[in-house]
């Protein structure tokens, strides 16, 4: 039996888990450039930064991707000692402090994967992926190669189609995927990563620090106002 052209084959269908921030970003607009179907799935998990899902929304209206945006707000009454989650201080400076622990919402990403991976068996996407990078492993488990091998490996057998979980930058920094979105003449004042929710970045918590290095590295100034 021949094959069926490439050029004649159905575009393959991408879950992308889109925070509203510059990875997933990134991660959504380099499947659509591959010519993906997508459908972009966004999460309020009760985060004080819940800004980012108005920039995520914003984005795919203008797209037009389907979007969702679910809201597991509830989970937190399980989930507790999160600086993004509870009333704790977002600690400021590199996310190699040992203080940047306090950002971690426990098991996060796993309920995020297992709800993508749900969604995408619904929508006969065979794939989800999902921004995690290099620099997150030092203080994120979820984020780390580990992790994301043993989900792919659930991913395969939680469902009659099995689902592959994909995660591109895993082990880029922020400053490389910054430039292959600037490679790909993206605007990222779409986009937003402060952990404090407030009218402009703080410029000073882990998140809008590692922004701001990885816009300086590909010799760029960010478009986003700071305080």
């Amino acid at each position: 039996m021949s094959q069926i052209p490439s050029s004649d084959r159905a575009p393959e269908a991408v879950v992308v888990i889109y925070s509203g921030g510059m990875d997933s970003y990134t991660l959504l607009n380099r499947y659509k450039m591959q010519g993906c179907t997508l459908y972009a799935l966004s999460f309020d998990y009760g985060q004080r930064h819940k800004k980012e899902l108005r920039y995520a929304g914003q984005v795919c209206q203008t797209s037009g991707i389907p979007h969702k945006i679910i809201d597991i707000g509830q989970i937190n009454q399980l989930l507790a000692g999160s600086s993004l989650t509870d009333n704790i201080q977002v600690p400021e400076g590199h996310y190699e402090d040992q203080s940047m622990r306090s950002t971690v919402v426990p098991n996060r990403n796993m309920i995020m994967l297992s709800l993508a991976i749900g969604y995408a068996v619904s929508v006969r996407a065979t794939k989800v992926a999902y921004g995690a990078h290099g620099g997150d492993h030092a203080i994120y488990p979820d984020c780390r190669p580990d992790f994301v091998a043993k989900m792919n490996a659930v991913a395969a057998v939680a469902n009659y189609d099995p689902v592959v979980i994909s995660a591109p930058y895993l082990h880029w920094t922020k400053t490389e995927i910054l430039r292959e979105g600037l490679a790909m003449g993206l605007d990222y004042s779409q986009t937003w990563t402060c952990y404090n929710g407030r009218e402009q970045a703080c410029g000073r918590c882990g998140s809008c620090v590692e922004r701001l290095e990885a816009f300086a590295a590909n010799g760029q100034t960010d478009p986003l106002c700071y305080e």
